[in-house]
């Protein structure tokens, strides 16, 4: 007869390990750097392992992704406290939307090009519109499972995609970028 350890360790390995790849890619999103996402990533399917009895097996990868948004969030404010993560109460983000990184040599390939202009557009989006972006069109997943992974209502998840792929059309325009500045009482305005 196997050990609670060893049925709980099998559980963990038929419901979460087939996630490993889209934490990875939550992580990545979030930390904006490989290493740091490994080190969260581990962190987490460590404590999806201590919990996995909380876990319902048909929610298997929205449990564990929910995880690993809050891992990432308390590693993010321990070691990058001065980034601002947060919104305030109205959903507003406050902090101004970072300029993109600094551009790569050239590519000789126009689709190599554009996959870098979104991956930067995204890359510097407030972490709060970044991780339901990540979430909805790289993970595919329904606003609900969102909803439950942020521990926010569903209608705050449409807001935020809203407001996160509205700042992503306005930096993929030519020549244009997103000018956000905080004004008096912590609001984001947007800017010409």
């Amino acid at each position: 007869m196997a050990s609670i350890e060893e049925e709980d360790r099998r559980r963990f390995e038929r419901l979460v390990l087939p996630h490993l790849d889209a934490a990875y890619n939550l992580a990545r999103w979030l930390t904006r750097n490989d290493h740091d996402a490994q080190d969260v990533v581990q962190d987490a399917m460590m404590r999806a392992l201590r919990y996995i009895g909380s876990c319902r097996g048909d929610d298997a990868k929205a449990w564990l992704l929910q995880i690993v948004r809050n891992t990432c969030f308390t590693w993010l404010k321990l070691n990058r406290p001065a980034e601002r993560l947060f919104l305030d109460e109205d959903g507003e983000a406050l902090n101004e939307v970072p300029a993109p990184a600094a551009d790569e040599p050239q590519s000789t390939a126009a689709r190599n090009d554009e996959r870098r202009r979104i991956n930067d557009a995204i890359a510097s989006l407030p972490a709060a519109y970044r991780d339901v972006l990540v979430l909805r069109e790289i993970e595919d997943l329904p606003y609900g499972d969102i909803a439950r992974i942020a521990g926010i209502p569903v209608g705050t998840v449409m807001s935020r995609l809203a407001r996160a792929r509205g700042l992503l059309r306005q930096m993929l325009s030519p020549g244009r970028a997103p000018e956000l500045r905080v004004v008096a009482g912590g609001k984001v305005e947007g800017g010409s």
